[in-house]
């Protein structure tokens, strides 16, 4: 990576603005989450993706891309976990009056459903859990991502037309 002296991707710069807001970018990030070890690891993705968008990230900016980064991993871990709990809560029968065919194919489709979902591009994937799962709109998606309702309306389409091909037109 090429680097100017007073270029983000200068290890000397970049090394400087770590040690100027890792703390305090993991202390917000524990006051979201209230776990030391899980913002520390959102502190430490948020300068990851710093470092891997040093040449597109102006110098005065850092403090907001980082805390705007970190929000968003943190965000998306959310929701993943909001997913994987709905699934775990989901009430489960002792005794099923569906065959045992029936239930393997239920199986095998929520298998194919979840891997069709974790394979969508992470805007689209974002879009269709907040919709589908949360429940937002696309007007509030839209202003939680800084986004217009077009383009929320784009994804969501996007989305639902990649899943369509991945399982077959009955979801």
């Amino acid at each position: 990576m090429p680097s100017t002296p007073h270029s983000l991707c200068d290890e000397e710069v970049f090394e400087k603005a770590y040690k100027e807001h890792i703390e305090s970018l993991r202390n917000f990030m524990f006051y979201k989450c209230g776990d030391l070890d899980e913002a520390e690891d959102y502190a430490q993705e948020a300068f990851v993706r710093l470092w891997n968008n040093c040449e597109k990230v102006i110098l005065g900016k850092v403090s907001g891309y980082l805390y705007t980064v970190a929000n968003n991993i943190f965000l998306k871990a959310m929701l993943h976990k909001k997913v994987v709990l709905k699934y775990e809560q989901r009430p489960r029968a002792e005794k099923t009056s569906e065959s045992p065919e029936f239930i393997m194919l239920e199986k095998e489709f929520l298998d194919k459903l979840q891997k069709a979902i974790a394979d969508l591009p992470e805007g689209q994937r974002e879009v269709f859990l907040l919709n589908r799962i949360d429940k937002k709109t696309y007007n509030e998606i839209a202003e939680m991502l800084g986004v217009s309702v077009k383009a929320i309306e784009k994804r969501m389409h996007k989305a639902l037309l990649k899943l369509r091909k991945s399982i077959g037109p009955d979801i």
